[in-house]
């Protein structure tokens, strides 16, 4: 039953996601930037915020994207 509640909801905003790599780079890089000051200043908060928004531009919003989609994205080979 939550299952299906949050299924509806995960799908429209899953459209929302942007189509290109530039913004989960740029997630990835406040991550680590994020966690690098959190080790330099031994704020464990600071260090843990850099991990999720890593996970999260790595991995999760990559992952609701390819998920949300009908057809994959076709890859293109030069030759």
């Amino acid at each position: 039953m939550i299952i299906a509640i949050v299924l509806e909801l995960a799908l429209p905003l899953a459209a929302l996601l942007p189509h290109s790599a530039g913004p989960y780079l740029a997630l990835m890089l406040i991550g680590f930037a994020a966690g690098i000051l959190g080790h330099l200043t031994a704020a464990r908060w600071l260090v843990a915020t850099g991990i999720i928004l890593i996970f999260l531009g790595a991995f999760l919003f990559p992952l609701a994207l390819n998920v949300t989609e009908e057809t994959p994205p076709q890859i293109e080979t030069t030759r």
